[in-house]
């Protein structure tokens, strides 16, 4: 959420950061300011007759007296009624609004995103290269049919071979990510709908949540939602800042499927697991971190051998709570084109507004909302087919990265 003082003092400066990812039509500040103009004035009156009525409390209550504070408590009650309501509609339409990107950020969509680093060349094959989904069948590796059978479309399975290919992934990230200092959580995969809402996936998103019957709790989309929210409501001390948290998760999403008809196998589906890393910092530390998490990532992919690339996302492009956001891409040859298997974004102040996580500043003593900032460390899905793929051999085997093999039972180094 967007700080309604920022919005005030600085409205060309929003305004134009906002145009970065969204049409002119799709927002009105001078409303939200008029709304705020209308709360500041209510407050007044409010407070004015909560004075009168103390006042009239101090007296000696004869009938008027009398009459006078019961006519002042309908107004203050019905002030109160006004106050709540628009403070009501000045959170929907500052909920409605985007981050503010990055003045680095270049305005549009995808055909604005800018390759800012490349790692190894592309694979070349002297063979015809099969597909990740049919390679992941002929070795046994994941088991699509009988996923499809139990649970529908967008689900897989791990046999075996798979199952100790994922076990070896996880432990390849935890170990690395526990090396670099940050504390392990495994988090509930359900969240009641205010986590939804600070994590800044509600309102806009709600619709591609698994939620149960009630409504009242989802299935996380991904542990960025829960360590968001894990600080909610509470004020830190800044002298424990940062705190740097990693949580393996499955995450869950109805977006699975159709988005194009090459996206078969792992590439899109239902659920998937991943590595989420989470940063709480101080503002002026914000960019610094999040430079910090970018190399982490390069350096925890670089550790497969595998050609990627990384690039910076333009405006529209960008998750809507996020100021900032380089995808880590790995290139998956049958489909030729790269697939983002982590984003690291820098989500300023705007989540822990709407989380209400502050720390309490030890020389100013004024309550400061923290800065988030989050990455994927990484997405099992699209590494396992990146894998498969570019590491495939002409008599169908593939090899397993090196750096694997301490986690696998020495007949998976290889999958034949």
């Amino acid at each position: 959420m967007l700080d309604i003082k920022r919005i005030i003092n600085n409205k060309k400066e929003v305004e134009e950061a906002l145009l970065k990812r969204i049409p002119k039509d799709n927002f009105d500040l001078d409303y939200i300011i008029s709304l705020e103009e209308k709360r500041k004035n209510i407050t007044t009156e409010l407070e004015k007759l909560q004075a009168q009525k103390n006042e009239f409390s101090k007296t000696k209550p004869d009938s008027e007296t009398i009459e006078k504070i019961k006519d002042l408590s309908k107004n203050i009650k019905d002030k109160e009624d006004d106050l709540k309501e628009i403070k009501l509609e000045i959170k929907e339409k500052l909920s409605s609004l985007p981050n503010t990107v990055s003045a680095d950020v270049k305005a549009g969509d995808k055909e604005n995103n800018e390759v800012i680093y490349t790692y190894s060349d592309k694979p070349k094959f002297d063979f015809k290269v099969l597909d990740h989904v049919s390679l992941a069948e002929n070795l046994e590796v994941i088991d699509y049919k009988r996923a499809s059978k139990m649970s529908g479309n967008g689900f897989w399975i791990y046999k075996d071979k798979g199952a100790w290919l994922e076990w070896a992934l996880y432990n390849y990230f935890l170990e690395y990510h526990r090396e670099n200092g940050y504390e392990f959580f495994i988090m509930p995969e359900l969240l009641n709908r205010d986590s939804a809402y600070a994590s800044g996936h509600l309102p806009k998103f709600e619709e591609d949540l698994f939620w149960t019957e009630d409504s009242k709790l989802c299935l996380n989309a991904t542990a960025e939602m829960m360590l968001t929210n894990y600080h909610r409501e509470e004020i830190l001390d800044d002298s424990e800042l940062p705190k740097r948290y990693f949580s393996l998760a499955t995450s869950f999403r109805r977006e699975a499927g159709s988005y194009r008809k090459d996206e078969r196998g792992m590439i899109r589906g239902h659920q998937f697991n991943k590595v989420e890393m989470f940063h709480f910092t101080k503002p002026e530390n914000s960019w610094q971190a999040f430079e910090k998490i970018n190399q982490e990532v390069i350096d925890l992919m670089k550790g497969f051998d595998l050609h990627f690339q990384v690039s910076k996302l333009a405006a529209k492009d960008c998750s809507a709570a996020m100021a900032k956001t380089v995808d880590v891409e790995v290139w998956i040859p049958s489909m030729n084109i790269y697939k983002e298997v982590s984003s690291i974004s820098n989500a300023t102040d705007y989540q822990a507004r709407r989380a209400n996580i502050r720390y309490k500043d030890q020389e100013t003593k004024k309550n400061v909302f923290v800065h988030t900032l989050n990455a994927s460390g990484l997405a099992t899905s699209r590494i396992i087919p990146a894998i498969l793929e570019q590491n495939q051999n002409a008599d169908g085997s593939v090899n397993v990265p090196k750096i694997l093999h301490k986690y696998l039972p020495e007949k998976y180094h290889i999958l034949k």
